[in-house]
């Protein structure tokens, strides 16, 4: 018997789900790498950011800027929790159950990124406004870089790390211990997702200061390494291999700044 409309709708869904994601997610970039491009050549509208006071205006360029790169940067290590969970909707669908589409879920956990991004427009505007960023947006003081570096190794072996990122890790014990029904349902799931997400890749955003807020190279590095972290088999041994690399960087930097 042919399946009817709806059936052979929810049998694709996880291709409407990736195909919007990959969307976001390569519109996300081509905001970062067109930003990028126009600050390197004096050109972009967040440059009279890097000194003074802002206005509104300025601050919501901003906050959208950083809004879009943590989209850009947490998204890819998302989608298999929202492949997951559009399974999971088309399967309670398929039996007659009530299921909200995972974009509620993906909103719910943009709105954390979303509150992290404000909190680092903030740090921003407070570390320009101690002139202590360049026009890239990054440190200017070595003795803070090395700083910043030391605290984002350690947080790498904390259990509150290791906690947020065992979640991470295990999208299917996510979903299975903390479904729940309807809209709101889905965008608190995503919203405590994305907290734990939030837990464990908040320190590795404040590197962004360290190499530069608008570096290509820096963005590209952090999301390639969240993606391995969560994603591969050692990603957790990995994540404190990069601890230990990290606290001997901030010592080195430290130490020429000392001698």
């Amino acid at each position: 018997m042919e399946a009817n409309p709806l059936e052979r709708l929810l049998r694709h869904d996880r291709r409407w789900v990736l195909g919007g994601l990959c969307l976001v997610i390569v519109l996300c970039w081509a905001y970062l790498i067109t930003e990028a491009a126009l600050m390197a050549r004096g050109g972009s509208l967040l440059m009279p950011m890097t000194g003074g006071a802002w206005s509104l205006l300025d601050a919501g360029l901003m906050l959208l800027m950083w809004a879009l790169m943590m989209a850009a940067m947490m998204l890819p290590s998302a989608a298999p929790m929202l492949l997951l969970h559009a399974t999971m909707t088309r399967r309670r669908r398929a039996r007659g159950e009530a299921a909200a589409a995972t974009g509620f879920f993906a909103a719910g956990y943009l709105i954390v990124w979303m509150l992290f991004s404000l909190a680092a427009v903030l740090l921003q505007y407070g570390l320009q406004r101690a002139a202590l960023l360049s026009p890239m947006l990054a440190l200017t003081s070595q003795g803070v870089a090395g700083l910043v570096l030391i605290g984002a190794g350690l947080y790498q072996w904390s259990p509150l790390k290791e906690a947020c990122l065992r979640h991470c890790r295990s999208p299917l014990e996510f979903v299975l211990t903390r479904w729940r029904e309807g809209r709101r349902g889905a965008l608190l799931m995503g919203w405590h997702h994305g907290a734990y997400c939030l837990g464990c890749c908040w320190v590795l955003m404040l590197l962004l200061f360290v190499g530069g807020v608008m570096s290509l190279l820096w963005i590209a590095g952090l999301a390639l390494w969240v993606l391995v972290e969560k994603l591969a088999p050692a990603g957790h041994w990995l994540g404190r291999l990069l601890g230990g690399v990290l606290v001997i960087w901030g010592g080195v930097v430290l130490w020429s700044v000392l001698t």
